[in-house]
């Protein structure tokens, strides 16, 4: 009787192993994407919108960009280092996903140097790595104080030898948008164009 009730017990076992099992394969047949980025989907610490003026004063928000991918880049012109090479990678990204995939891909460069980064400078500076990227300068330190406290970016003032040879310190990073408007990745500096290139594709799937 031991036995039996025993044996019976094993096959209950063995059989809600195998339903537990089964019905997590069937919600989980679809596995999330693999970012090579940091994934962020659904984090409420950083904003999910903006408002800025472009290089030729026309108010810019996440909604003129539906339907497409859209990189989110602090940095400033005057930038030895990190700016350039990030911007330089994102347009290598671009070039490697072909044309029709780049259409669906829009980078945005966020100054945090408006001070120096007049709409003219912005407009020289940014489309000299691809022309579809586009620059956005805030009016005035309410909107800059506003759009760095909401994506969480840092930003500091360096003193140089003279009063215009400062440089900026500020967040080496990119906040990436997928073509609803939501706010997925964090993409940090330096990593190269492939990258960019393998979660953009997973973006825009």
């Amino acid at each position: 009787m031991f036995k039996n009730r025993f044996a019976r017990s094993a096959r209950a076992a063995v059989m809600a192993c195998a339903l537990g099992a089964a019905l997590i394969a069937a919600g989980c047949g679809k596995q999330p994407p693999a970012f090579t980025n940091l994934d962020i989907t659904g984090n409420t610490q950083f904003g999910s919108n903006f408002s800025l003026p472009d290089t030729s004063g026309q108010v810019r928000t996440m909604a003129d960009y539906k339907g497409k991918v859209v990189v989110l880049f602090f940095g400033y012109t005057h930038c030895p280092d990190v700016c350039p090479t990030t911007m330089a990678e994102l347009s290598q990204a671009l070039q490697q996903l072909g044309p029709d995939a780049a259409k669906r891909v829009q980078v945005l460069f966020v100054t945090v140097d408006p001070d120096r980064d007049t709409p003219a400078l912005l407009a020289q500076y940014v489309p000299a790595f691809n022309p579809t990227f586009v620059g956005l300068r805030p009016a005035d330190q309410a909107q800059l104080t506003k759009i760095t406290k909401d994506f969480r970016v840092y930003y500091a003032k360096v003193p140089g030898k003279t009063p215009d040879s400062y440089t900026m310190d500020h967040t080496a990073a990119s906040y990436v948008f997928d073509t609803d408007g939501k706010l997925r990745l964090f993409a940090r500096d330096g990593q190269g164009a492939t990258p960019w290139v393998h979660d953009i594709k997973l973006l825009l799937d």
